[in-house]
């Protein structure tokens, strides 16, 4: 009778699941993968990056390198959500640089959208920098 006793007694809840709370309500689906998933998807978000086109991808690279000056702990970049007018200034001043370094401006919504992919990434653990070596 002892043991039954000591089968029905709740274990303390750091010995059950190996943290100090319970688990989120996402961690149990059934078909949860967690950081398995995060890095699939981040994978095919920077092979969708290789196929740009040449003058987007030069663009991208750009605004990567761009992006490392504001890429520190504490980063408005880092907040759970970002200001949009913020980064609509970023997105200005990076058309500005890439107008004073190549005469032409590209189109301040182009430049948005990657600034933004380039956050994301960043946000979830991808690579810092550039995606891949490409010419």
């Amino acid at each position: 009778m002892e043991f039954h006793s000591k089968l029905l007694q709740p274990l303390p809840e750091s010995r059950t699941r190996g943290c100090n709370g319970p688990l989120p309500f996402y961690m149990t689906y059934p078909d949860y993968r967690g950081a398995e998933n995060e890095e699939r998807l981040l994978r095919d978000l920077e092979y969708l990056q290789q196929i740009y086109p040449g003058e987007v991808r030069r663009c991208q690279r750009r605004i990567a390198e761009i992006l490392d000056r504001t890429d520190y702990e504490g980063s408005m970049i880092y907040d759970e959500y970002p200001d949009r007018y913020s980064l609509q200034a970023l997105a200005k001043s990076m058309c500005r640089i890439l107008e004073n370094e190549e005469g032409n401006a590209p189109a301040e919504d182009m430049v948005q959208v990657l600034l933004c992919n380039e956050v994301y990434k960043r946000r979830h653990g991808g690579r810092r920098g550039s995606f891949l070596a490409w010419p």
